[in-house]
């Protein structure tokens, strides 16, 4: 069960107890009636719900129940038996306004044949005291009305206003000025009350209660138009916005939806036509859910236009039980940052929002995992984010993803679309709690190799840097990736889906802010191309490599281009230091390492130049400050990952000795930091300070030699002047020891084979240098083609004339000042080559 309802509100256990404590002994013979159950009739934006009941005799009664206080209020009583299709009570709780059908008994109805009589009555009523009663629409058509509520912490308004929606295709906004009288009677202003028309010839219509916003649908002569009306805290209102729709909605009559409940709609057992639903969220993401009445039995067809994007997606799902009773159709869940489809009995389809280009960031689930408890039926609405109303048994519950669930799932799963979709839903969730972080760690610790479409560890590290770093800045989201993967083909059993471009919505009024700020920048990204928005680590990758190969030809950039980026590298050091101030289990060293710092400081340098060129609005400090904490976090949370698997297998946190043989642990530690390596590799992402020799240290313990020459001759292990040195020191000069130096000395990169070379004094490192020396010194004869005569240099000559020339022409290089080993105070000579190579010589021919 990956959903997770919270009870917040139900009618028998939080209002029926006190309708029974409160009424007389005939009412308790009303309610074990099931025609006089109370119902919901409404939920306002303060969260209190608007209920119904009959009372004693045949009387309707309306009551409020605010959740905060878990209080229930008698508001107003009909003496009559109405049927209640909308109410709406304003913030100060003075106006109550509520729409009936009038119930009548047979005589009555004999009565009212000599004389006409409205079926629907629309009566604004004062009940600060109960007072008078204003009829607003007298007519046979159903009305819904809602008022209006203010933004938190304002003060209460001058006037209420309430919209009245009409079946008769208008919506209307009543002015209503209230006055006091005697200190404490609050009156309806005399007079007529001013009104405004909001719209016209709609056929359907939303209202969003938490925003204040009212979505509706007018038909054109080519296509239906979806208009979008925000209403503001100083009374005016705006149409904003403007989307032309691809969905036929032809005879579907006038549709409501989250402007109340009428229960006797529901007694109908035929399917309703369509269900359409609009769905917003605070990251500018604006979907369109809709469903058709099923034509087959045994599919199910709904569709979600991501209207952000640019494009709609229709799925067709093959439903596998044929022994679940048929329900009426699919329901529509708000969970912002995903869209939940839910079909009871059958399957639970949970759309990511924020990135719903790639199917496989989706969840879809069947059988047990889909099932939501307390929640078997039709006629759910989704009044706002994370809430449900079960409009037939009067309940309402709060909905969450449940992590347990979430991380079982994960476990269980053997799909890649699966693991992946809920491997990023888990990532979302890790905000909440640091727990949950290690959870996810474990499973890609156990599960490296069992993914084939992705890398978990390059998803784990780049989803986690995206959600750590966007909330802080707009417009980031777009900017920064949220995965590694360019696309993805693979299919998901028993659902296929169908793509389709569509119009992108139309603005109507400029520098909006909230949501329409963050949806308008949403459909600038969608103009101006948005991959290429997001950065892009191949220019990184040209770069480093550049600078490597520059180094290695020594031909060095300027001194102030490398300055400013070890000055980088510097800042992000320092950075990731001040947030260790615990221990690590990990024995990372404090090293110098050329390479990382140098791919450290350029990233800084291209992430901070692609941020500018899209952020100008925030700031160069903010820029550096912001790329400053993406690249530490990213180093960081490696040091997690590594930290979680040496608690997991128990590692010591001492430095590793090289004279020993490692366990089973060290060697399923040193997998996964190759597998780190692999990851950062492909992704061109830095590795914080001592990775690289920590992997060496844990590769000498638990390799045999020639696999440890290979996995370093493939790049898979990099050697490092620290751990070059750490051999020297660990290892004595035994047979084997001394093959396995100097198998490592003769791959030492070149600039660290300077340094470290001279730490080893013994034949053969001495070999090991002169056979260096020879070949740079004949590299450098090469290159600038010296053809003079070789001079006899030499005092004393060994009676051997390969030796002779090539030490006479090693001393004439050194007269032209071409030795490589100048700064070594010249231990490194022709002579010193001569006498290497006898002594070597000699060794081999045992003399």
């Amino acid at each position: 069960m990956l959903l997770q309802l919270s009870a917040e509100f139900d009618l028998q256990s939080d209002v029926v107890p006190w309708l029974l404590a409160q009424g007389p002994a005939a009412a308790l013979e009303t309610f074990e009636k099931s025609a006089a159950t109370p119902y919901i009739v409404n939920v306002e934006r303060n969260g209190k719900i608007i209920y119904t009941w009959k009372g004693s005799g045949r009387n309707t009664c309306i009551g409020l129940y605010d959740p905060l206080n878990k209080q229930n209020e008698h508001l107003y009583t009909f003496e009559k038996d109405l049927h209640i299709i909308s109410c709406s009570i304003n913030n100060e709780k003075t106006l109550l306004v509520a729409v009936s059908f009038l119930q009548s008994t047979k005589e009555e109805r004999v009565n009212q044949l000599l004389q006409p009589v409205s079926k629907c009555l629309t009566l604004l009523i004062e009940i600060h005291p109960v007072n008078n009663v204003r009829v607003l629409k007298a007519v046979d058509t159903c009305i819904r009305v809602q008022f209006l509520y203010p933004v938190a912490n304002r003060n209460p308004f001058p006037e209420s206003h309430l919209l009245l929606i009409s079946e008769d295709k208008y919506i209307e906004q009543f002015h209503i000025h209230v006055v006091t009288e005697d200190h404490h009677k609050v009156v309806i202003q005399k007079g007529q009350l001013p009104r405004d028309r909001v719209a016209d010839d709609l056929i359907w219509a939303q209202w969003d209660m938490t925003e204040q916003r009212l979505f509706y649908i007018v038909p054109k002569e080519s296509r239906n138009i979806l208009k979008c009306v925000q209403f503001y805290p100083d009374e005016n209102f705006n149409l904003i916005l403007e989307a032309p729709l691809d969905i036929s909605l032809r005879d579907i009559g006038l549709k409501f939806v989250n402007l109340g409940y009428d229960y006797s709609q529901d007694q109908e057992m035929e399917p309703r036509s369509l269900n359409l639903q609009v769905f917003t969220s605070k990251t500018g993401s604006f979907c369109l859910c809709c469903s058709q009445a099923p034509d087959m039995p045994k599919e199910v067809t709904y569709s979600v236009s991501f209207l952000h994007k640019g494009y709609s997606k229709t799925f067709t799902v093959a439903l596998q039980r044929t022994d679940y009773p048929q329900v009426k159709e699919v329901a529509f869940l708000n969970l912002d940052y995903y869209v939940a489809i839910y079909l009871p009995g059958h399957f639970l389809h949970l759309l990511n929002t924020q990135h719903p280009d790639l199917m496989c960031y989706n969840l879809f689930l069947t059988g047990e995992d889909a099932r939501i408890n307390m929640l078997h039926k039709s006629s759910i609405q989704s009044p706002f984010k994370s809430a449900v109303w079960d409009c037939c048994s009067g309940r309402m519950f709060t909905v969450r993803i449940n992590e347990c669930s979430l991380m079982q799932f994960l476990w269980n799963s053997k799909l890649d679309s699966d693991r992946l979709a809920a491997l990023h839903c888990a990532l979302l969730h890790v905000r909440n709690t640091t727990d949950l972080e290690m959870q996810i760690i474990q499973w890609i610790s156990e599960n490296l190799s069992a993914c084939y479409t992705f890398d978990p560890l390059q998803e784990f590290i780049i989803a986690s840097l995206y959600w750590a770093m966007c909330p802080e800045t707009s417009k980031l989201d777009k900017l920064l990736p949220y995965t590694s993967l360019l696309y993805w083909n693979g299919i998901i059993p028993g659902l296929t889906c169908m793509t389709d471009i569509i119009s992108l919505p139309e603005l109507k009024v400029q520098n909006c802010k909230g949501f329409w700020e963050k949806l308008n920048l949403n459909l600038e990204c969608v103009k101006y191309a948005e991959p290429h928005l997001h950065y892009n680590n191949n220019v990184l990758r040209r770069e480093w490599y550049k600078l490597l190969s520059e180094e290695k030809a020594e031909e060095r950039r300027t001194t102030t281009y490398l300055r400013n980026i070890f000055e980088n590298a510097k800042k992000v050091l320092s950075s990731l230091a001040a947030w260790n101030l615990e221990e690590r289990l990990v024995p990372l060293f404090q090293e110098e390492d050329y390479q990382q710092r140098l791919l450290i400081g350029l990233m800084v340098a291209q992430l901070k130049d692609h941020l500018m060129r899209h952020l100008q609005y925030v700031g160069k400090m903010k820029i550096d400050q912001i790329v400053l904490d993406y690249v530490s976090k990213l180093l960081d949370l490696i040091c997690r990952i590594m930290e979680a698997v040496w608690r997991k297998y128990s590692l010591q946190s001492c430095v590793l000795c090289l004279d020993e043989r490692g366990s089973a642990a060290e060697f399923a530690a040193f997998h996964i930091m190759s597998r780190i390596l692999e990851a950062a590799n492909g992704m061109c992402m830095p590795l914080p300070p001592g990775f690289h020799t920590l992997h060496m240290g844990l590769g000498v313990r638990c390799l045999p030699l020639h696999t440890l020459l290979h996995y370093i001759d493939n790049g898979v292990l990099q050697l490092t002047e620290t751990f070059a040195i750490k051999l020297l020191k660990d290892l004595d000069n035994t047979e084997k020891n001394e093959k396995l130096k100097f198998s490592i000395f003769t791959r030492l990169p070149e600039a660290i084979g300077h340094k470290v070379s001279q730490l080893w004094n013994h034949p053969v490192n001495s070999n090991f240098i002169a056979r260096n020396s020879v070949k740079l010194l004949l590299d450098k004869l090469r290159k600038r083609q010296h053809n003079r005569p070789v001079v006899d240099r030499l005092s004393v000559h060994v009676e051997f004339l390969p030796l002779n020339y090539l030490v006479d022409m090693l001393a004439e290089v050194e007269d032209q000042d071409l030795n490589p080993f100048e700064e070594e105070e010249d231990i490194v000579n022709a002579k010193f080559v001569e006498e290497t190579a006898l002594k070597h010589t000699m060794m081999l021919l045992g003399l």
